[in-house]
């Protein structure tokens, strides 16, 4: 497990492709379980550690991922979350490029969670939620472009599903239209930094997880990208 960040009230971890943050259905092993039993033994601990989920990322997404270590962090963190002041930057490998270089993207989503799967919600449909990001195209390629991704809202599968829609499916996610799957299994999206004020000290946290292996090889490999 790679620690990016840690103090007495939060832990921030690079989670892989793969692993899942919360507990779900199909019984493996949790981020959180392993964070828990690595705080266990780093400090020896003989009760239980808590180990409050503050946000999710999808399990075949990389990244960033905050967890608070007492129920005060936990609690104002959960608020900042609904005020929105917990800023999350994203990096995406998506097929082709969008013709407009940098824009704001805002569509009514809604969740099928029978089919685990978010899409562009009718006219007047329930559940449907206003779902808003900012993209700008950073590198392009002969295949496949980067986009760093500012999420202003955090819905289920948001990012996948708003670039689908766009065209531009994320390389490797073949629930939202890829062409091809990636080697691991995995999808070319990583949540590359999160920015917010400490909910005890105040003072400002920004944390950073580097790309993975794998995206980093695709931008360079060919040396057909070009930084725009």
């Amino acid at each position: 497990m790679e620690v990016i960040y840690e103090d007495n009230h939060i832990i921030i971890v690079n989670k892989a492709v793969g692993e899942i943050v919360q507990g779900d259905k199909t019984g493996d092993e949790p981020l959180s379980e392993i964070v828990k039993k690595w705080l266990k033994e780093k400090y020896s601990k003989l009760g239980n550690v808590f180990c409050g989920v503050v946000h999710r990322i999808d399990r075949p997404v990389s990244g960033v991922v905050v967890f608070a270590k007492t129920s005060k962090a936990l609690s104002r963190l959960n608020d900042m979350i609904r005020k929105g002041e917990l800023h999350k930057t994203y990096y995406a490998l998506v097929e082709g490029c969008p013709k407009i270089k940098e824009n704001i993207l805002e569509d009514m989503l809604v969740s099928n969670s029978k089919l685990n799967k978010t899409f562009i919600a009718r006219e007047g449909q329930e559940g449907a939620k206003k779902s808003i990001l900012h993209y700008k195209v950073v590198a392009k390629g002969e295949r496949y472009s980067l986009l760093e991704i500012k999420l202003i809202t955090g819905r289920k599968h948001q990012i996948r599903c708003q670039l689908a829609a766009l065209g531009h499916p994320i390389k490797g996610d073949l629930k939202y239209g890829a062409r091809r799957s990636n080697p691991d299994g995995g999808i070319s999206l990583h949540a590359s930094r999160v920015e917010f004020l400490h909910p005890v000290s105040k003072k400002m946290i920004l944390s950073e997880a580097p790309m993975p292996i794998d995206m980093r090889k695709i931008l360079t490999a060919t040396g057909n990208f070009s930084e725009i």
